[in-house]
């Protein structure tokens, strides 16, 4: 399960339990929106209470990543797993933006709303 806060360029993701095809889909409709009305946005994904996720939403999060690669500016995400963090790594050499892992949510959010 997925909830999803947004406010001017920016989306905030918080993932509960299982990560499903379903959720990464709700993510990119807003996601979509936002790029679509206000150009690009940051990213907050807080994966720290997140407990899996399946293959075709890491396949999912690859091919759109590669699609949005110069929709994002700074992505920020919190979590303890050193798979997610590795993940995170990986991801960044599909988008033109500046991932940064955290793990703690205050730093992650002090990053995002410091100047770009």
């Amino acid at each position: 399960m997925i909830v999803i806060d947004h406010k001017a360029h920016r989306v905030n993701v918080s993932v509960f339990g299982e990560f499903t095809l379903a959720d990464y889909r709700e993510f990119e409709e807003v996601v979509n929106y936002k790029i679509k009305f206000e150009g690009p946005v940051d990213l907050f994904f807080d994966l720290t209470k997140m407990g899996t996720l399946t293959l075709d939403v890491a396949w999912e999060e690859v091919k759109f990543s590669r699609a949005h690669a110069n929709d994002f500016n700074r992505v920020a995400v919190i979590t303890d797993s050193e798979w997610v963090t590795w993940s995170a790594w990986l991801s960044q050499t599909f988008v033109n933006a500046d991932v940064q892992v955290f793990d703690d949510p205050a730093a992650a959010d002090e990053w995002l709303e410091g100047e770009a």
